[in-house]
């Protein structure tokens, strides 16, 4: 399945896309798409619902978030050999983790808003892990059955508050309003599969710079989500994002950060596309 939510900011209503790409409306069932309904008894009953029966959405209306009640948004650093190589960066031993204020989040196609003293503005294409069980201290081996699906993700990224501006603060340097693109919709683990087999790509204006496969990830979705589930609690509804393949902007020599008014694109395998404006704060 894949679940959504759509209509303007604040107001979403919940969704599912059919087999023709067209957003059916589930408020007749659901109040809203919150980690509730990830339980494996709630995507159950879901999923024996008769798409066709319910109303099709008209328009092309904007969406958001595709789930609401997220407790906590983790990240991961330097998870693609292709990515620490570009950094010159050792291979981390563990996972390096991270958090992302859940005030960055908003929908797939919504602006980048560029802070106003921002000079290293930049993108990472990632692959989303939504939790739907609670988990602790699981095991590698059982890891992704705490899994209710997965998402597309761009972990914008301010360099200059990540490195310089007091230093080394990944969260401070990633946590801006609206670095935290998420969506078009959640896909359920069942219609993935191997979640280790999955492209990824980003343009900027129309230009390619980042192509990769989730099979270079250093640390697995299932490692990453065993691992995290030893060090905090994993609620129905978090969310971690897995790290970025090579051609990030500030990876390249001179390095080509964001500018205002450059379009990105960006798609992983199954799980869709976004489309994001750089805008000026305002």
């Amino acid at each position: 399945m894949k679940l959504l939510r759509y209509g303007e900011m604040g107001m979403e209503r919940p969704g599912i896309l059919d087999g023709e790409g067209k957003i059916r409306d589930l408020s007749c069932l659901l109040e809203d798409i919150t980690p509730r309904v990830f339980s494996p008894e709630g995507l159950l009953a879901l999923s024996a619902i008769d798409i066709r029966l319910l109303p099709q959405v008209e328009g092309d209306p904007r969406l958001g978030v595709p789930w609401t009640g997220m407790s906590k948004y983790v990240a991961v650093g330097l998870n693609y050999r292709s990515h620490a190589a570009e950094a010159c960066a050792v291979l981390p031993p563990e996972p390096t983790l991270f958090p992302k204020w859940l005030s960055c989040i908003c929908g797939p196609d919504d602006d980048i808003v560029q802070p106003p003293d921002s000079t290293k503005l930049d993108y990472e294409v990632e692959l989303g892990i939504v939790i739907g069980t609670r988990a602790r201290s699981v095991g590698e081996q059982e890891a992704l059955q705490y899994v209710a699906g997965y998402c597309l993700a761009n972990d914008v990224s301010e360099r200059s508050y990540q490195f310089e501006k007091g230093g080394g603060q990944w969260g401070k340097g990633k946590g801006f309003d609206t670095f935290g693109p998420v969506g078009p919709w959640l896909v359920t683990s069942d219609e993935i599969g191997n979640p280790q087999d999955l492209d990824l790509w980003l343009d900027v204006n129309g230009t390619r710079r980042q192509t990769g496969s989730t099979s270079d990830m250093i640390f697995s979705c299932s490692a990453l989500v065993a691992y995290c589930s030893r060090v905090m609690t994993l609620e129905p509804g978090d969310l971690i994002i897995t790290g970025t393949p090579q051609g990030t902007g500030m990876g390249f020599d001179p390095p080509q950060y964001l500018q205002r008014g450059d379009i990105v694109e960006l798609g992983i395998t199954k799980l869709g596309k976004q489309r994001q404006k750089v805008v000026a704060f305002s």
